[in-house]
């Protein structure tokens, strides 16, 4: 493609270089968080989208707790605003199975909605909500409440991050996706990693092969049920004579001893 210096330079006189297309500048700046709001009311949707499209989020708004789940599973938010009484599948169902998915469980929900109720608040927040906001509301109290609710979640990951478990002789930084045994680093698939991570962190716990494939899945290395044991028995291999720390729970599925 010709640039719009090379277009009106004329033609090029032998031995001179070509015109060099500049590279696009690229902004380092972390992208706006983004926001999924839930609401079968349209003035309400418009009112919440314009109150945090001001504080500089990204927001995306549906009507409907199936359009909610489709829209979280195919690109999971920062965080959601959720009405809790919707038609068909309503907001606490639509919690629910946000928390229940592997994909979506970390995302932090706040329930907006005209049940305020102390049974209701306590139903939504059993349900893995992490705040509550009755309406009518103030819009800057919601926009502060998101605030502390993005910061609180992002301080959470990075201290995950930065945690270091260390069980038996095996040591494993999440944060550096690094694994070292008995001080040598191992070279580990990225499901390899998740799935060592997964069972590390709980010692002693046993996990059935249906919560390993929900813990280690990912959109670009996909896991099915009956692939966990040929996952596990890869990872043993690499595991060497401590191989054996990965215990079979024979009816149910896995653990790490402890």
């Amino acid at each position: 493609m010709l640039t719009e210096f090379s277009r009106f330079a004329g033609p090029r006189r032998a031995g001179t270089l070509p015109p060099v297309t500049p590279k696009p500048k690229t902004s380092t700046a972390p992208a706006a968080p983004r926001i999924l709001v839930v609401d079968d009311e349209e003035d309400l949707l418009e009112l919440v989208r314009y109150n945090l499209s001001k504080e500089g989020y990204q927001v995306e708004c549906v009507g409907s707790g199936e359009d909610a789940l489709k829209a979280a599973r195919r690109q999971p938010p920062d965080l959601i605003v959720l009405d809790l009484m919707l038609p068909a599948v309503d907001g606490l169902e639509v919690c629910r199975r946000l928390k229940a998915d592997a994909k979506t469980r970390d995302v932090p929900i706040v329930m907006l909605t005209a049940k305020g109720e102390d049974s209701d608040m306590v139903a939504g927040l059993e349900r893995g909500a992490d705040d509550y906001i009755a309406k009518p509301f103030s819009p800057r109290v919601l926009a502060a409440r998101v605030r502390a609710l993005l910061r609180r979640h992002e301080a959470r990951v990075q201290a995950e991050r930065e945690t270091t478990i260390d069980v038996h002789e095996l040591s494993i930084h999440p944060g550096r996706h690094e694994a070292k045994l008995a001080g040598q680093p191992l070279e580990l698939t990225y499901t390899e990693f998740a799935l060592l991570h997964f069972l590390a962190r709980r010692p002693g716990w046993a996990f059935t092969r249906t919560q390993i494939v929900d813990a280690v899945k990912g959109e670009d290395y996909p896991v099915t049920e009956r692939s966990v044991d040929v996952q596990v028995a890869g990872l043993r291999k690499k595991l060497g004579s401590f191989g054996s720390y990965i215990e079979t729970v024979r009816g149910v599925g896995y653990r790490f001893r402890a």
